[in-house]
């Protein structure tokens, strides 16, 4: 399953939070009710290690979930620095947010951008470029003047070159 960079990964889940508190309850139950009974020891053991499976196969998923949610803030990090280095290093840049991908083709994708500058939605054809275009992404532009000027009306759709495109880094990692 290929997943959207631009969007955070979830840590805590609604299943996963119930799952977590039912299971919590159970062996908290569980451990009192076995030390309460009689019975064997070998019954003991057994209800004991499953418990205590159980714990740790969640303990395990929500360490997974966490490593994951810390490597996706330091790659976006990395890519908000890149980002503002092309920033620097460019002339006239434009931050678009891209909304959607609307429809992909070879040499490009139509896409709905967001100009941030401008709270401004529109539609644009993007050519195709190295990485896949994912919405939530912020692309550093540097726009085509004979395109937006001003006194003149937005065109339609606007045309982004991929030589254009000068960075890329996920909306939702965006340092204040």
């Amino acid at each position: 399953m290929v997943v959207n960079p631009a969007v955070r990964p979830k840590v805590a889940t609604t299943g996963l939070v119930i799952a977590s508190a039912v299971v919590f309850i159970v062996f908290a139950l569980s451990f009192i009710a076995l030390t309460a009974t009689e019975l064997p020891l070998v019954m003991k053991v057994i209800v004991g290690s499953l418990l205590l499976a159980t714990v740790l196969v969640l303990a395990l998923l929500w360490g997974k979930r966490s490593a994951r949610r810390r490597t996706w803030l330091a790659n976006a990090a990395n890519k908000w620095r890149s980002f503002d280095n092309a920033k620097l290093a460019s002339g006239t840049t434009a931050e678009v947010t891209l909304l959607s991908v609307d429809a992909v083709q070879p040499t490009g994708a139509w896409v709905t951008i967001m100009w941030n500058r401008f709270n401004h939605v529109q539609h644009a054809w993007i050519e195709a470029l190295p990485e896949p275009l994912w919405p939530g992404s912020v692309l550093l532009i540097a726009p085509d003047p004979t395109q937006v000027m001003p006194s003149t009306p937005w065109p339609e759709a606007y045309f982004i070159r991929a030589a254009d495109c000068l960075a890329w880094a996920p909306a939702e990692g965006r340092h204040p």
